[in-house]
């Protein structure tokens, strides 16, 4: 529309300018005319004038025609344009959102997966620390029962009299008595027969079977005996069994001998010292006793 129009403007510039030569030409003629013919050539002259005129205002109206034109075409560019602006804008604002909106997922979703790797790794630690903690256990367990086992192990080992030791106060074990028995004749009685082995020693089981005590009444007097300093325990590995050898530390005085002792019957008792002129340096009777009972001993 607007190159129609454009067009037409310039043909009519054309012929505009065409008619002004002529017209220039006319006027030109005219003066040098005869004055015969004045009124007709003012009358072409006049139409020519007109013509010209009529075409200044057609071009004069393509003129504003075309800056119309141009002004529409201007603002349908600029509308164009700005609705090209807008919805570039437009586009640019959900690319932006849309942006965002992925790089919100993104940051939930690393947060989410960062969360997860928290837990699992919380979790992990937890198993660990349960594992650790059943290890512990286990490990506190298997040596409760190494201890349990070597205290029972230890046990094993101990005899019977050991364990009654541990189970016996001092006083229980120096004040020990049976019932209706004369310990103190018991007790020489032992360490006589114990004393009859010499340094060999004999087993406490033989003797208490000789002289029909129980296990835990012969164990208690063979303790008794001990703190006395009468017998020592000798501690011996016998068939897979631990037991004790009794072995005659100090031998008691014999009551048998004591009867037979001349002293007791003696008619010149009252006149013997050490210092005197009866004394028991120089007893006959006292020398003659002696020597008996060494026979008896041997």
């Amino acid at each position: 529309m607007v190159k129609k129009e454009t067009a037409s403007v310039n043909k009519l510039k054309k012929e505009l300018e065409e008619s002004k030569v002529k017209l220039a030409l006319l006027n030109k003629k005219s003066t040098h005319s005869i004055k015969t013919k004045p009124k007709k050539k003012e009358v072409g002259k006049k139409t020519e004038v007109k013509k010209l005129e009529t075409k200044k205002t057609e071009a004069s109206k393509l003129e504003a025609r075309k800056i119309e034109a141009k002004k529409k075409e201007a603002k349908k560019k600029a509308d164009a344009k700005k609705k090209a602006e807008v919805k570039k804008k437009t586009e640019a604002k959900k690319k932006e959102a849309k942006k965002k909106a992925e790089a919100k997922k993104k940051e939930a979703k690393k947060k989410a997966d960062a969360k997860k790797k928290a837990e699992a790794k919380k979790k992990e630690a937890k198993k660990k620390e349960e594992a650790k903690k059943k290890e512990a256990k286990k490990k506190e367990e298997a040596k409760k029962k190494e201890e349990e086992a070597k205290k029972k192990e230890e046990e094993a080992k101990k005899t019977y009299e050991e364990l009654l030791e541990e189970q016996l106060t001092e006083e229980e074990i120096t004040g020990f008595q049976i019932d209706k028995t004369d310990m103190d004749r018991l007790s020489n009685k032992v360490c006589e027969i114990v004393a009859g082995y010499e340094t060999e020693g004999l087993f406490q089981s033989e003797l208490w079977k000789k002289l029909k005590l129980s296990s835990r009444d012969g164990s208690r007097l063979a303790l008794k005996l001990e703190r006395m300093g009468m017998i020592s325990r000798e501690k011996i590995l016998e068939n897979g069994r631990w037991t004790y050898k009794l072995i005659i530390k100090r031998t008691p005085v014999s009551t048998s001998s004591l009867e037979g002792a001349p002293c007791l019957i003696c008619p010149v008792e009252a006149q013997c010292s050490i210092d005197g002129e009866i004394s028991p340096k120089t007893c006959q009777y006292i020398q003659d006793w002696v020597h008996i009972e060494s026979k008896h001993s041997k």
